[in-house]
């Protein structure tokens, strides 16, 4: 099944709205006493958020047995690695000037710095790989490299954590949201190895493997 036009307009909309609001808010100077860091938050809170939603389709699939969802799967992944890449290039470029021995040294020094860069170093190959020509290219193989958007998930919520420091509530829901997620995905699968298949995973990003028809992971 195909995905409607207006569900892939809402989620286009849903994509750009987060981005304007912070450049209008940038251009209205309405960022705060500090507009890097509200910068720097705004699009780490999105991707993850993205992240989720991203990883949210496939059980929300199953439980409503929706399909025309799944193929927005991909849209979601990518505007999560495109705020990260925005929360990234904030980081590197309004923080630290782009000097990449400033920025390895704050790599190497902060823990929440360690672990925010790993969560978006294991977003690029997922971007990168995400279109149908490298499902054909990689076969299986791209099944098991699109597994580290869970890996990526989790490392963005620690990094999360471990920069707010006082108040946790925030990053700790959304942990909760993402062991749901998990638990949504590995007790079918469960079941379903019980029964002698083997599920297809989803990645981030993930488009149908099939062109002709959504993917059923």
């Amino acid at each position: 099944m195909r995905a409607r036009p207006w569900l892939r307009t809402a989620v286009l909309v849903a994509g750009c709205a987060p981005a304007a609001g912070l450049a209008w808010a940038a251009a209205r100077g309405q960022l705060g006493a500090n507009p890097v860091e509200t910068l720097t938050h705004g699009t780490g809170d999105w991707a993850l958020r993205f992240l989720l939603a991203s990883l949210a389709v496939t059980p929300l699939r199953r439980l409503s047995g929706w399909h025309g969802i799944v193929a927005q799967r991909r849209a979601l992944g990518l505007f999560a690695f495109g705020y990260a890449c925005a929360h990234f290039a904030i980081w590197s470029l309004l923080d630290h000037g782009l000097d990449p021995a400033e920025m390895a040294e704050d790599v190497v020094k902060r823990p929440y710095v360690t672990v925010g860069f790993a969560a978006f170093v294991l977003l690029v190959p997922l971007a990168v790989t995400s279109t149908r020509n490298w499902i054909r290219r990689l076969g299986r193989r791209w099944t098991a490299l699109h597994r580290l958007v869970y890996a990526s998930a989790c490392l963005a919520i620690l990094h999360y954590l471990w920069l707010v420091k006082a108040d946790l509530r925030t990053p700790l829901l959304y942990g909760a949201v993402l062991a749901v997620l998990f638990a949504a995905r590995w007790l079918p699968a469960r079941r379903t190895r019980r029964g002698g298949r083997i599920p297809p995973a989803a990645g981030c990003g993930q488009p149908s493997a099939d062109p002709g028809r959504p993917s059923p992971g």
